[in-house]
């Protein structure tokens, strides 16, 4: 009986979250290319490329991008006209409507998909469902140890080291968060795109000094009933900004494209 081969796959990125993949995939994965303008020590120069029409050359099956918002926006509309379905997890790009129909449009003219990681949120499939029965309302409350918000707006807004108890820095709904926060909230743009939208959902994101990890609760109410969801991920070790869940939600996309049996 004919098996079915792991996708070969191209990826845009060398950082902590691409390496994860890579790591979590195992030795021998088809991993067919690199596209990594600022490589880190230890790639493999064999593996590396230096533009899309060359990573575009080792004929992957699928591309995976774990390099942030711009490498979205340089390179979403390029892979998907090419036929090549796109995984990403910078999901809080497609908070810039005009891009995300652009995306859209190119996704339709390759016949190709482009397929949003789940990332650092469990629920994503059980809210996707919901919205099919109706979405009456949809809220998701991100909080990070407080040093983990450095580099961010909410250095502007909070002494970060002196805080003794979590204080919540943002009130609004998800397209707002995405744009002002876009290195810290690919979770709630996943939500809003599983969910009532960019405008609809309303975030909350909270500096939290009591905590080590990253605490995302998503809540949702509908016709379907109402769910509470709460997890707390570890962050990644070589990111405090990223969970560790986030590479593993795409190893299982594309482990999934070649298991006989796929949840």
């Amino acid at each position: 009986m004919a098996s079915i081969a792991p996708p070969r796959v191209g990826m845009i990125g060398d950082g902590s979250i691409a390496r994860a993949v890579r790591a979590a995939l195992g030795p021998g994965a088809p991993v067919v290319g690199i596209l990594a303008r600022c490589p880190r020590e230890g790639l493999d120069e064999a593996m590396r490329v230096e533009t899309m029409a060359d990573l575009l050359a080792r004929e992957p099956d699928v591309v995976v991008e774990c390099a942030g918002h711009e490498a979205v926006r340089a390179y979403g509309a390029e892979v998907l006209r090419a036929g090549l379905s796109l995984m990403i997890v910078s999901t809080g790009v497609l908070a810039d409507a005009a891009l995300a129909k652009a995306l859209a449009a190119a996704a339709e003219e390759g016949g190709a998909q482009l397929v949003l990681a789940s990332g650092a949120m469990a629920g994503i499939e059980g809210l996707s469902a919901a919205r099919l029965g109706g979405l009456e309302r949809v809220r998701y409350v991100g909080r990070k140890p407080a040093l983990a918000w450095r580099g961010t707006p909410a250095e502007d807004l909070l002494d970060l080291g002196a805080l003794s108890e979590p204080a919540v820095f943002f009130r609004g709904h998800a397209r707002e968060a995405a744009l002002a926060y876009p290195k810290n909230s690919n979770v709630a743009a996943t939500v809003a795109l599983a969910g009532i939208g960019f405008d609809r959902t309303e975030v909350e994101l909270v500096a939290d000094p009591t905590i080590a990890t990253n605490v995302h609760e998503l809540c949702f109410e509908g016709a379907d009933g109402s769910f509470e969801v709460r997890i707390a991920g570890a962050p990644s070790a070589a990111n405090p900004k990223t969970s560790a869940l986030t590479a593993h939600s795409i190893v299982r996309l594309l482990n999934g494209m070649a298991a006989p049996i796929v949840i």
